[in-house]
């Protein structure tokens, strides 16, 4: 180790010598080229008892131009910029020099001259700069001889500015067995151009016509790659990214997308372009900053960490930063995958991992105890609709004991937040799913209502836990989603189900609902705590009122109708539908309803100051109310009593009561109005 770690100085220490020599040489050079015979003797005579000194401050001015701080394989025009400005500090101070001190007191003539000193000028900034460019050169010629070595060719497809980028990005070997042979840009203007040795050869249009062209010169293309940006903003379009994967599914080319590069993500991937990718409204943008200065540094569990949206928030916070993640998954293949998934991300985050239960509530509070966390994420939960119908005391007591129990761990061990991964399904629930989640709300906001009004309504002030939750609509990719549902039954040649022609739902992506998690969590442990406008007290309470938000929404934009979200991918698979493949209604299975709501009509609104986030305060019922409810739950559930289970839910969650009314509501209301549609349905 010791060896390894002096290998950077030694590095430094070649350059610093390399600079000086190369000043020593400018200096001399100059005087060669400007003068001969007896004056150039005379200042060579001179300049071994002048050169020393100059040498010394020019050391000091390449230190405090950065000259010794840039690596010379990235090489760029600010590192020549600050090889320019030291070179004129540096001419300016021989000027001085020559003109007030050498020419009246030492000599009596000017011992450099003006002539002189320009050309030590032009030599220094010459023999600084040009083995910099000449070293990056090398590298860049050797890292494109590598990089075509096995290298399958490519065309890239983006505006100029993001394949510049990508090809830096080729270049310095973070895409392996890609060769750049050729450029699609949106832009009119970049075409004919040249980056970086790379030709812009036609829009996107032109697809067919370049490959073709490439096949002729007997380069087979083998593959094509999107910028990020190339399918959004003023130069892409939802309909363009569907023809776009379409044409390069007839022309058997795989189209891959460049991946952001994360905080601590050291390496950058590209991804597949799936459909699911071509599907929704523009991506939300979340300030990653704002995540990475709320994660860094700390400890954090995440219950249900081998879940899609559970192991989402383990990757994401060993990215941004956080010091210790203990994953807490009763799958034992799960929590290996996850783990394993962790070990390769190359951060300095420490991983553990623990096979627990979130039932088990000395389980849940031994682990909290040992591993103390600052913050918790609860994405543990069954979460689907017909089997919580079937096994209904399986959710009850996954969904309202066990978070009943991480909520209590998680404020006894002190942590600062604790985050519920909700459903969009617990406002106005009709399901068991909903109810349960409703209730688990219910129990962790007035949790945290406790702790609001600990030590004179300022616990959370000092430092108590924020309790918040999260709701999502349907996430794209997760288990259970539709989207992969579809996808193999187009596979299989159909047909495609769908349970009811005017069924709407809102969709998001794994990555948005983990960005919303953590910015809620940022948010609750920030501004969250702020004081303002109290908010009506909780629905049956003993407790004082509160003003913090407690439910978080990602602002999702329309809906989409299901139906249409059929249509549409098994047209991006190449068919027809209703001729090559049927989609089927199969109607409306118990629990589900028609239409997602974000909030509750109750719930009043509130401001986060977070674009794309939308936050409501509390309605809930204070832990006495609560704690006999969870008593006479216990007893439902061991007599295998659904009725009094029911009831019990719906004495605690009034709107859960008037569910039976809620379908015909639904019916009446896909009849009356047109519906929801997705944007390029």
């Amino acid at each position: 180790m010791a060896r390894l770690d002096l290998i950077p100085s030694l590095k430094k220490t070649l350059i610093v010598i390399h600079d000086l020599v190369a000043t020593a040489l400018a200096v001399t050079l100059a005087f060669v080229i400007r003068f001969e015979g007896g004056r150039l003797a005379t200042r060579l005579e001179l300049l071994p008892s002048i050169l020393p000194v100059f040498l010394l401050y020019a050391a000091a001015i390449y230190w405090l131009f950065s000259l010794y701080k840039s690596k010379w394989r990235f090489a760029s025009l600010p590192d020549l910029s600050n090889i320019v400005r030291a070179a004129t500090v540096l001419a300016l101070t021989l000027l001085v020099v020559d003109y007030v001190l050498a020419s009246s007191t030492f000599y009596g003539f000017f011992f450099f001259g003006k002539i002189t000193i320009a050309l030590y000028w032009l030599l220094q900034v010459a023999l600084l700069g040009g083995p910099r460019l000449a070293y990056r050169y090398l590298k860049y010629e050797q890292a494109r001889t590598h990089a075509k070595d096995g290298a399958h060719p490519a065309l890239l497809l983006g505006r100029g500015t993001d394949i510049e980028a990508l090809l830096r990005a080729i270049e310095s070997g973070a895409f392996r067995k890609i060769a750049a042979e050729g450029i699609l840009s949106p832009r009119q203007g970049e075409l004919g151009q040249v980056i970086r040795g790379v030709p812009v050869l036609g829009s996107f249009a032109d697809l067919e016509r370049v490959v073709e062209e490439f096949r002729e010169r007997g380069v087979s293309i083998r593959r094509l790659v999107l910028t990020q940006n190339a399918l959004t903003g003023d130069h892409g379009s939802d309909a363009e990214g569907t023809d776009l994967l379409l044409r390069a599914r007839r022309l058997g080319l795989p189209l891959s997308r460049m991946q952001d590069v994360e905080e601590g993500v050291s390496a950058a991937a590209l991804q597949p372009v799936e459909i699911e990718d071509l599907l929704l409204r523009p991506t939300v943008e979340i300030d990653r900053a704002r995540l990475a200065r709320f994660v860094r540094g700390r400890r954090i569990i995440v219950t249900g960490g081998g879940g899609s949206i559970g192991s989402e928030l383990c990757l994401r916070s060993a990215a941004f930063g956080a010091s210790h993640i203990l994953v807490i998954e009763n799958s034992e293949p799960a929590l290996h995958q996850i783990t394993e998934a962790l070990a390769t991300l190359g951060t300095d985050t420490k991983v553990e991992g623990a096979i627990a239960d979130v039932r088990d509530r000395m389980r849940m509070d031994g682990l909290f105890a040992q591993f103390k966390p600052d913050v918790v994420f609860h994405a543990a939960a069954l979460k689907h609709v017909p089997y919580l119908e079937q096994d209904w005391g399986e959710g009850i007591r996954t969904n309202v004991f066990g978070s009943m129990n991480v909520a209590d761990a998680a404020v006894a061990n002190g942590a600062k937040a604790m985050v519920m991964i909700s459903t969009d399904k617990a406002i106005e629930p009709v399901s068991m799913l909903g109810a349960t989640k409703r209730f688990a709300e219910m129990y962790a906001q007035a949790l945290d209502a406790e702790m609001a009004s600990a030590a004179g309504g300022t616990g959370h002030q000092n430092g108590g836990t924020r309790l918040i939750a999260v709701r999502f609509g349907n996430v794209l990719g997760s288990n259970g989603s539709v989207v992969p549902k579809f996808k193999a039954q187009i596979a299989r040649g159909g047909p495609v189900t769908v349970t009811h022609r005017d069924m709407v739902r809102y969709f998001m992506t794994v990555r948005e609902a983990v960005d919303l998690v953590i910015t809620a969590a940022s948010h609750a442990d920030g501004e969250g705590r702020q004081t303002g406008t109290p908010s009506p007290a909780p629905v049956t309470s003993n407790a004082a009122p509160r003003e913090q938000a407690s439910v978080y929404v990602l602002k999702m934009g329309q809906p989409v109708r299901i139906y249409a979200l059929a249509e549409r991918m098994i047209r991006l698979a190449g068919f027809e539908p209703g001729t090559d493949i049927d989609i089927v209604e199969t109607g409306i299975r118990p629990g589900e309803r028609l239409h997602e709501i974000l909030f509750s009509q109750q719930e009043p609104m509130a401001e986060t100051g977070i674009d794309g986030v939308m936050a409501a305060k509390p309605l809930f019922a204070d832990r006495q109310y609560l704690a006999a409810r969870l008593a006479a739950l216990v007893e439902a559930i061991t007599r295998g009593d659904r009725l009094a289970a029911e009831a019990i839910l719906e004495e605690a969650i009034p709107e859960f009561a008037a569910r039976k009314s809620r379908p015909t509501a639904d019916a009446a209301a896909a009849a009356s109005a047109p519906p929801a549609q997705s944007r390029s349905a």
